[in-house]
């Protein structure tokens, strides 16, 4: 059975996807400039890095409920770590091919260290949460 709670995470979920994908093809000649490094990061680093944080989050609050064994904490983060990673990529590939965007892996690099990050994050939620086991 599906919660309320669940599905409102889902919707969630679907409206950030939706987000990067408007995020990484839109046309950015419009946007107003800002500073180009902080604390020495270049800028759109730090904001390819914020963009994909919240995606392991996200996925685990749409998808996982909990699981009950730490086998399915790893497979779950794993798998929602290479999906995150696979779509990272997907779109810097796309902007290598929009005429507008460019394709850097610098731009990947950051995505994915803060998928990494957050699917790590993830994993000792779950993990943590296991029931335990009385001898």
């Amino acid at each position: 059975m599906t919660t309320p709670k669940t599905i409102l995470a889902r919707i969630l979920f679907l409206l950030y996807l939706g987000a990067i994908a408007l995020l990484c093809f839109m046309h950015v000649d419009k946007l107003p400039d800002v500073q180009k490094f902080i604390f020495g990061i270049p800028t759109d680093k730090i904001v390819h890095f914020g963009m994909f944080l919240p995606f392991p989050i996200l996925a685990y609050l749409a998808y996982d409920h909990l699981t009950n064994k730490l086998s399915h904490a790893i497979l779950f983060a794993l798998a929602t770590m290479f999906i995150g990673l696979a779509i990272a990529y997907i779109t810097e590939y796309v902007q290598g091919t929009l005429p507008y965007r460019s394709m850097e892996m610098a731009d990947f690099k950051a995505d994915a260290l803060a998928i990494c990050i957050s699917s790590v994050f993830v994993f000792i939620v779950d993990a943590t949460h296991l029931p335990v086991r009385k001898k």
